[in-house]
Parts: structure tokens; sequence; C-alpha cells
């Protein structure tokens, strides 16, 4: 969970620091404290874009800063990912995270103890925390965001579906692409392989060999200064075993480290140390034998041939040809040889290559429809059960007779994509597969199934968007659940209702609820109030935990405006032991 958050420069917000618990945390304030300002700062906590307009001038730039502590699966995965890139937690295994935003826009991050980019934030954000608002209500009402949603909820086994669908509909447009794109430009592609064909031709002709450039230079050099490299070899030679033509007086090295040898051999039983260096200079002897061998053996490889010399400055000449028009050097001549021969694959419009792309082609839409219908069948099986779960939660948020459908419908066919014949309709089909989904609203018994958008009021819609967050925690997903005034348009019962449903989403996952409701307020473990100061020259924003009797004041200002009322006062203690009475059953 998120234990603390700290704020500086944001917003209304000079500096201030969240303290926060497990279970349900609520944020309340007057309108225009600054309660978004926690939202905005956790997003750029977790990798959410900069906004410099929201950096206080003074002091020039806002800083967030988190401690994470986590168990199970996602602590091992966050954890992971942490010091893959370079980070660490803490001795006591928190995990220490910072943003920084300047006046001039410019953003930097910190995990771990190290400076990370800000994508690594959203990375771990991904895992950690999930914010919903009314933003997000609106994002629900678009098609597409409602077939993510099902897909989301439908599981693993429908997932890898979602992916084989994805891959087959990509592998199927590539061919059916490249089939289009070689009958359309036929002699462009004539033209393009008569160049490379044109190139082919010269380095097939020379026959350029890996390496070959470096080689031929230092057989060329070798042969240039044949005669030098000669009389130092044989000098060296004469010097180390008395040389092909040494007289017999000459003293060369070998007979000297012999002499040496046997002279301290003859001492070694007077003093050992003497016979030790004796067994090195046999070491010596014997390594300077294998310099002599191998003189002789370049000796007798070295000649000056000027046939050959003039056959390598030809070779090197036809290689300076190539690697002027297609490379820096040989290796590159012979890469750019095997980038043309699979270009020429691919310009290929032989009526052989046409025919086997269309064969292709066929085949692969075939397996689109296939892997599309069924992924078209898990997602009615999926959407009975999300319907269901919905439906279930609607009636614990105060709309007992309310009932949700998932209708999961063919694509219409004609529009600006390609289609199909899936489960034996022709629809349109995309990466996604065949299929539109759309929730539905019944309101209550007789009333029409509608769209999200058309069947419910604010207050409903609000509420339809809270269950489904609810049924997508229980899922599984993220610790820490981000709630924005999801509860904006509702009162009364439902009200209450929305603060018993998330106190029991709480059991299993830290809250954090923005609201301006005290019936959701009533519901929490812990309380925090934005407030405004104005005493300055510029109003700032800063936030307190309250409890007992503040706790009741606060809520009695929610309730009628009137914090020091006593009856409004009362009516909080009342909501207060509601909800206690609530959590604890």
């Amino acid at each position: 969970m998120l234990e603390e958050l700290r704020i500086t420069g944001l917003g209304v917000i000079d500096d201030t620091t969240l303290p926060l618990a497990g279970g349900m945390n609520v944020i309340t304030g007057e309108t225009g404290a600054g309660k978004t300002m926690v939202v905005t700062g956790l997003g750029l906590l977790f990798g959410g874009r900069a906004d410099a307009g929201r950096v206080r001038a003074a002091p020039g730039r806002a800083v967030v800063e988190g401690r994470l502590r986590l168990t199970g699966r996602v602590a091992d995965s966050v954890h992971a990912r942490i010091t893959d890139a370079g980070g660490e937690a803490d001795e006591d295994g928190a995990v220490l995270l910072s943003r920084t935003v300047t006046v001039e826009g410019r953003s930097r991050a910190h995990l771990g103890g190290r400076s990370m980019p800000v994508s690594t934030l959203g990375e771990v954000g991904e895992q950690v925390v999930a914010v919903h608002g009314q933003s997000d209500q609106l994002r629900l009402l678009r098609p597409a965001e409602q077939r993510a949603a099902l897909d989301r909820f439908a599981g693993p086994e429908h997932e890898k579906l979602v992916e084989a669908t994805r891959e087959a509909f990509t592998q199927w447009r590539r061919v059916v692409d490249d089939l289009a794109d070689r009958r359309r430009n036929a002699r462009e592609r004539h033209q393009e392989a008569d160049l490379l064909r044109l190139g082919l031709d010269e380095i097939t002709r020379v026959d350029p060999q890996a390496g070959e450039d470096d080689e031929l230079k230092t057989e060329a050099q070798r042969l240039e200064h044949a005669e030098g490299l000669r009389t130092a070899a044989q000098l060296a030679h004469q010097c180390v075993a008395g040389g092909l033509e040494a007289a017999d007086e000459t003293t060369d090295a070998s007979a000297l480290l012999g002499t040496a040898r046997r002279t301290l051999e003859a001492q070694a039983g007077t003093d050992p140390a003497l016979g030790e260096l004796a067994a090195r200079l046999e070491e010596a002897a014997t390594l300077v034998a294998d310099v002599s061998v191998e003189l002789s053996t370049y000796l007798a490889g070295l000649d000056a041939d000027p046939a050959r010399l003039q056959s390598l400055y030809e070779r090197r000449a036809a290689l300076r040809a190539l690697t002027r028009k297609y490379a820096d050097d040989v290796d590159g001549v012979i890469a750019w040889a095997e980038r043309a021969r699979t270009r020429l694959s691919d310009l290929d419009i032989s009526d052989e290559v046409l025919d086997e792309l269309d064969r292709e082609a066929s085949r692969l839409a075939g397996a689109v429809a296939e892997v599309a219908g069924r992924l078209s069948a898990s997602r009615q099986e999926a959407a009975v059960r999300f319907a269901e779960q919905v439906t279930v939660e609607l009636a614990g948020l105060a709309m007992p007779h309310a009932r949700v459908e998932v209708a999961v419908l063919p694509r219409p066919a004609g529009r600006a994509e390609p289609t199909l014949p899936v489960n034996g309709v022709e629809v349109g089909v995309g990466p996604d597969g065949g299929d539109e989904v759309e929730l539905r609203l019944l309101a209550h018994p007789g009333a029409p199934s509608l769209p999200l958008q058309r069947g419910a009021s604010g207050g409903e819609l609000s509420r339809v968007m809270l269950a489904i967050e609810v049924v997508f925690a229980g899922s599984g997903g993220p610790p820490t659940l981000v709630f924005d005034e999801v509860d904006a348009g509702v009162g009364g019962q439902a009200a209450v209702e929305i603060g018993r449903r998330l106190a029991r989403l709480a059991r299993s996952h830290q809250v954090l609820v923005v609201t301006h409701l005290p019936q959701v307020a009533a519901f929490a473990d812990r309380h925090l109030v934005v407030a405004k100061d104005t005493g300055g020259a510029v109003t700032t924003s800063g936030v307190r935990v309250v409890e007992d009797t503040e706790r009741a004041r606060e809520l009695a200002r929610m309730l009628a405006g009137l914090p020091d009322s006593d009856l409004g006062i009362a009516h909080a203690e009342e909501l207060l032991a509601v909800a206690a009475r609530e959590r604890r059953s």
C-alpha cells in the first residue's frame, strides 16, 4: 500500500504530507481547497503527464514523494523491476519514489534511491495503483473501451484469445498488403530489381571473401618489404642459433645458454639455489629453440614474388571498386549482397509468387475468421458473468431493480475495415476481432434496455461505474484504488450504499476516496481534510487528519455547512455510529 504522500508546490498546495492507512481513506474539503491536487499528485508520482501550469511560481517546482510498502506477488514484481533499473528498496522493505516538475516543464523521477526515466514510474504505477474518476466514466461510455473492459474482466485464457486474434490479423494484413503492393507497383519493382541484379552480378564476379581486404593488405606489405624482412630474420636467427651461414666460432644465444646451464648444474650439489636457476635456464633454452625453428620456417616461406605482388594489387583494386559503390569495407559489401538478394525475393512479381501469396492470404483469412469466432464466443460467455456480477453490485448500491446487460454484437460490414465471414456472418474485422460490445441498463422492470449513455441519469451512471470498478477489483488488479468523486450526482440512501460498498472494497484493498458526501466519508478508516489558508498574500492549502470530535464537525460541515451546529454534529455522530456498525458486520 501507499503509506505516505508528500506534495510540495503543486496548485494551491504549498507543502503537505498525507499519512495514509490501510483500508478506506477519505479526502474531503471545501470546493476549491485542492482535493483534486491530491489525485493530480498521485498521477505525477506514478508517471502521469506533467502540466507545468499547475506548478507554483514559488519555489518554481512541484515535488511529489511517496513511500510504498508492498506484499505478495506485486511486491516481488515491483522489487524486481526496481532492481533491474538499478534501484533498491529500503532495509525495512519500503520503496521510496519521487517526481519533480519545474515551471519550465522539465521533469525528473527517482525510484529506490536512483534517478529513473518517468516511464519506469509508470510501469510501477500500473501494478500498484488504479485511479478512477469522472473522466473514466466518460471513457467507459465509448464502445471500444467497453470491449476492452469486458476483455480485461474475462480472464487470462480469454486474453490469450485476444492476443491470438491480434497476431493472426496482423499476419493476414501483412500478406494482403504485400500482394496489393506487388500488383500496384509492378513497374517500380522491375526497375529496382534490375539495379539490384546489376550490383549482385558485379559482386558475384569479384566474389569477395570476409576479411579478405585486410589479409591482402598484410600480404602485400610483406612482399613489398621482402628484402628488409629477410635481412632482419636472418640476423635474428644467427643471434639465436648461429644462423644459416654462421662461422663455426660464432657464439649464439643457444650455445651461451647451454654453457651457463652446465656451469650451474656442476655447482648444484654445493648450493641447491644454483640448481633451481639451472632449471630456469633450461626452460629459456627451450623457448629460444622454438623461436629459432619459427624463424627458419619464416625465412623459408619469405619470397619476393613480383608476379604475386602484381596479382595482389589487381585484386585489391577490384575490391576497392566494390567498396566505393556498396559499402565501406568488404564485409559491408557482402552484407549488401545479402540484403539485395532478400529484397529481390520481396520484389518478385512472377505469376508463381503472386499465386502463392494469394493462397497464403486465403489461408490466413480463414485463420483470422476461426480465431475471431472463438473470441466472440468467449466474449459472450464473459458478458453473461460480467452483467450478473455488476447487477448484484447495483442491488447493493440502492438500485435493487436495475439490471445491466452486455451485448456482444457482430460488427457491421462495409466500414473502412476488411470483412470476413465469422460464424457464418459477414462482419468487419480488426485486430480485436469482429465484435462490438455495448453496456446497456434496464433502470427498472419494464424499462427498455438502453445504452448507458442514454439509459442512465448522472447519479445512476456514477453507481453503475462504481459497480463495474468493484467487479474489476474483485478480479484482482492493483492493491491501491483511488476514486475521485465517482459519487457525483448521488445523495440520500444511495450515498450511504456507496460508502458501504467502498468500505467493503477496502477490506481487500487500500482505497483512497475524494468525496463531497458525508455519507461516504463516514465509512472511512482514516479521514483527511484539505483546508485553505487565506491569511497570507497567497492562498495555500494543507492536509490534516481529523478524528473524534473534529471528524464529527467536518461531517457536519459537509451535511449543512455548519460545523458548529449541535444538530449537525448530532447527525454526523449518528452517521459515524451507523458506519462503524457496518464495518464491524
